[in-house]
């Protein structure tokens, strides 16, 4: 029998070819509290920014923005927790065809050197922009 698989495998063949044709879980997303009221976070506990200089879908921040400011990236569908709001989420490519998760229509992003569960870093000017914290409603945090 293991012969069998094994030549099967290397043909291309997978006995169980549904269940690795599933779709891969997308990023979670979710709203709670911090210091400027509700905001987005991760399904970790990451808060969740705008970068005020992008005006569509199509990500500004690469090299050393991304490096400060990594994209809320995704496999599959990202999926809204609690208050957020499914249809207001999105993907859109990178160049290099990584896949960032958007809210609104917008890009979004973590800070690199935050911890989980506190929001440091709202109106924060950096990269010629300012960084904001996201709501549910898909506004920056004014």
């Amino acid at each position: 029998m293991l012969t069998a698989t094994l030549s099967l495998t290397a043909f291309g063949y997978w006995p169980f070819e549904g269940e690795r044709a599933r779709a891969k879980p997308g990023t979670r997303i979710k709203v709670d509290d911090s210091q400027f009221g509700k905001v987005l976070y991760s399904g970790r506990g990451q808060a969740i920014y705008y970068f005020d200089r992008e005006k569509s879908k199509r990500p500004r921040c690469y090299g050393s923005c991304a490096a400060a400011w990594p994209p809320v990236l995704t496999k599959g569908r990202p999926k809204a927790l609690g208050k957020v709001r499914q249809k207001l989420l999105g993907v859109t490519r990178r160049k290099g065809g990584g896949r960032q998760v958007t809210y609104a229509g917008h890009p979004l992003y973590y800070y690199a050197h935050e911890p989980r569960n506190v929001v440091f870093c709202h109106d924060v000017f950096q990269f010629n922009g300012l960084w904001l914290a996201a709501r549910a409603s898909g506004k920056p945090v004014g």
